[in-house]
C-alpha cells in the first residue's frame, strides 16, 4: 500500500525503460487497485506484464469493497498475488480462503501467484515443512495438481520479511527443492515446470546468489521494488 499518482508513474516509466532490453527475463508489477489503470496505459506497449495484490472469490455482487477477478481482466492484468503472507495474518485469510481465491483467479483466466512460508515461530520449532506441505495441499486439493501448470508460486520466509534476518541463498535452496520435490508426489512434469520465486527480502546485492540456486526461479520483490534502480538491477541479475 504504497503510491501517489505522482510518485507511481515516474516509477513505472523508469523501471519499463531499465527492463526493455531484458527480452528473455518475465518481469511483472502488482500495484494497487488504484492505479491499474495507470499501469495499463504505461506498460500497454511494453513487454512487462502487471496483476493486482488480491481479489474477491465472486464474480460480482454486495460486496462491497471488494474487486473480483473480471474486473482485473478488463484492465489488462494476467496475474494476482494469492495468500501473500500479510493477507494470512493481518487481514486473517485461512487455508481455504486462500485455497478458494486461488481457484477463482484461474477461473477467470488470472495467473495466481501463490505465496506460501512459514513465521519465526513455526521455523524455530521446526515447522517450516509442514506449514508448507497445508498451504500447498489445501490447493491442491481443491482446484487438483494439474491446474499449477497455470500458476507460479512463491516462498515467503515470514521471519526474513524485514525482520533484519536474512536467509542465505542456500537455506532458500533448501527450502525450494522441499517445495518441488513435495510437487513432485503429486506430478512430476508440473514440480518440474512450475516456477517457484523467492520472497525473503530480495535485493540488489543478493538477487544473484539467489537466483543461481537451481529450484529458485525468481524473486517476488517487496520494497525494493519502490526505487527503480535497486528493482531493474534485480532484474537483470535475472539473465
Amino acid at each position: 500500500m504504497h503510491g501517489s499518482r505522482n510518485s507511481v508513474l515516474p516509477l513505472l516509466r523508469a523501471i519499463k525503460e531499465g527492463v526493455q532490453t531484458l527480452s528473455n527475463v518475465d518481469v511483472v508489477v502488482f500495484p494497487s487497485f488504484v492505479h491499474l489503470h495507470m499501469v495499463e496505459e504505461v506498460l500497454a506497449d511494453s513487454l512487462m506484464g502487471w496483476g493486482a495484490q488480491n481479489l474477491h472469490i465472486g464474480e460480482f455482487g454486495a460486496f462491497t469493497g471488494e474487486v473480483s477477478g473480471p474486473m482485473l481482466a478488463d484492465y489488462g492484468c494476467q496475474y494476482v498475488l494469492i495468500g501473500h503472507s500479510e493477507r494470512r495474518s493481518l487481514f486473517h485469510e485461512d487455508l481455504m480462503q486462500v485455497a478458494s481465491k486461488f481457484k477463482a483467479a484461474l477461473q477467470y483466466g488470472l495467473r495466481p501467484v501463490l505465496c506460501i512460508g512459514e513465521t519465526l515461530q513455526q521455523r524455530e520449532r521446526g515447522e517450516t515443512e509442514s506449514v508448507l506441505v497445508d498451504q500447498l495441499d489445501s490447493v491442491i486439493h481443491t482446484v487438483s495438481i494439474n491446474l499449477f501448470k497455470h500458476a507460479v508460486i512463491a516462498y515467503e520466509p515470514v521471519w526474513a520479511i524485514g525482520t533484519g534476518l536474512t536467509a542465505t541463498p542456500e537455506q532458500a535452496q533448501v527450502v525450494h527443492a522441499f517445495i518441488r520435490g513435495h510437487l513432485a508426489k503429486h506430478h512430476v512434469d508440473v514440480a518440474n515446470t512450475v516456477r517457484i520465486l523467492y520472497g525473503g527480502s530480495v535485493k540488489a546485492d543478493n538477487a544473484k546468489g539467489l537466483f543461481a540456486m537451481p529450484d529458485i526461479d525468481g524473486g517476488l520483490v517487496g520494497g525494493a521494488s519502490l526505487d527503480a534502480s535497486s528493482f531493474v538491477e534485480i532484474c537483470k541479475a535475472a539473465v
